[in-house]
């Protein structure tokens, strides 16, 4: 008999790549929210990112989020941002959209289109 210690059990080597996020709900801004574009990182989770009011904001990722190791903000992504009451030109990251979520959100209308650049991808807010 094979002893596989330290190779997992049933069904291991299924989930060895993690599984695919195909049941997300799409979130919408709700008030004190906005979208926003990755301009750059910073470093430390901190990210220069231009929301959807024209406001150039530093973007600082949220507990939750660093934490999970799913969520990889890079340049050129769309988030949702929580902004500060206090600081205006501060916000967190919320939530990190994917394509496909991209894609839905200018199906509805609250993202108009993407085009691409000759560098990077970005969003033109409505």
């Amino acid at each position: 008999m094979v002893r596989n210690f330290g190779k997992g059990g049933k069904g291991a080597k299924k989930m060895k790549n993690g599984s695919p996020e195909t049941n997300r709900i799409l979130l919408f801004k709700e008030n004190g929210q906005e979208y926003a574009v990755v301009d750059e990182a910073l470093g430390n989770g901190r990210f220069r990112c231009s929301c959807s009011d024209t406001v150039n904001r530093l973007c600082i990722i949220r507990g939750s989020m660093r934490k999970g190791q799913t969520n990889r903000v890079q340049k050129g992504d769309t988030i949702l941002v929580s902004l500060r009451s206090f600081q205006d030109n501060k916000a967190d990251i919320c939530h990190l959209y994917t394509t496909d979520e991209v894609r839905s959100l200018q199906g509805y209308g609250e993202i108009a289109n993407m085009e691409e650049n000759t560098n990077d991808e970005f969003v033109e807010f409505v």
